[in-house]
């Protein structure tokens, strides 16, 4: 993640009707540049934000989410937020009941994939990369159609592209808190496929509770076609909390080890909406089934692609 030169603090104090005075303090830094999200407490405003009706309420849903990820303590519910999976000898995935929830809500098309893009596919890279080269999250789902249909596809399932610029989030991130909105595009870093960073950056998550957990992913246009549509490659992890950077020694984000819940529930989402047409789970080749991310978090797959085509 970006070197955060500094420290931000912003202090809120919303006075109810009545002159009833209720704080509402939040501490806002953030190293990383890419993301945005989705919120059960609120209602949607523009991108990337979403109006607070019961900020109390919010800010209490956001520490519980970030004892659950931090700490495995059960105050939390068990929906955006607990782990999804345990580690199992050799490196494969054993899904906890919540995990299986997820994959069993996903209609999966028995229909083979089309040869030529499982050649496409077998021949992709199956991790991204660090600015210095340290192999980090896996490839996990790959969606086809334009840049078009992917947006609307996503837009649709209520995922928000993540601000880029760091310093300028910051302000924003105070500005909506001051306006009783939650501010919820906070920045990603960049991670590198086919030698650039991400093309793009999406995420969800919750009121507040942004900074340490949410559900996001990055994706790449790939430098081929498939049947005349583009594909794009994307890596989705779930942050739940903060752990040490073992490059730096800094802090970082801490992701759910069991990586394939992410991939399941970018599904789910895109789902729910009319854009798609299929989706399919595809095991390459060398698939990845236990690894580290390029900040050493360990995590853990059954090595399946979720391929996505959509309408």
């Amino acid at each position: 993640m970006p070197t955060c030169q500094g420290s931000f603090t912003v202090k809120v104090h919303i006075t109810a009707a009545g002159n009833e005075a209720q704080p509402a303090a939040e501490s806002l830094t953030e190293k990383s540049a890419q993301t945005a999200g989705k919120s059960a407490t609120g209602t949607q405003a523009t991108s990337g934000e979403k109006e607070v009706k019961d900020i109390k309420g919010a800010l209490s849903t956001a520490a519980q989410t970030w004892l659950t990820g931090q700490f495995g303590t059960n105050t939390a519910s068990a929906a955006p937020g607990a782990p999804t999976a345990a580690a199992t000898p050799g490196g494969a995935a054993t899904p906890s009941s919540a995990a299986v929830a997820t994959a069993q809500t996903l209609k999966i098309s028995n229909v083979p994939l089309d040869l030529q893009l499982r050649s496409k596919i077998d021949d992709l890279p199956r991790r991204v990369n660090d600015e210095f080269q340290h192999q980090g999250d896996m490839v996990n789902f790959v969606i086809v159609g334009s840049l078009k249909k992917v947006q609307e596809a996503l837009t649709a399932a209520d995922w928000h592209v993540a601000d880029t610029d760091v310093r300028e989030s910051v302000v924003k991130a105070a500005l909506e808190t001051y306006q009783k909105k939650a501010y919820l595009a906070m920045p990603m870093s960049q991670l590198y496929l086919f030698g650039r960073v991400q093309d793009y950056g999406y995420e969800q998550a919750e009121p507040y509770a942004v900074v340490a957990s949410r559900h996001h992913f990055r994706i790449w246009k790939a430098p081929f076609q498939w049947d005349g549509q583009d594909v794009w490659v994307g890596a989705g992890t779930h942050d739940i909390g903060f752990e040490k950077d073992q490059r730096n020694g800094k802090v970082t984000h801490k992701i759910d080890p069991a990586v394939d819940g992410e991939r399941d529930n970018i599904g789910a989402t895109l789902q729910k909406t009319d854009k798609i047409k299929s989706l399919t789970y595809y095991l390459p080749p060398n698939p990845v089934q236990d690894a580290r991310n390029a900040t050493g978090g360990g995590y853990h797959s059954d090595g399946r692609m979720l391929v996505v085509l959509l309408q």
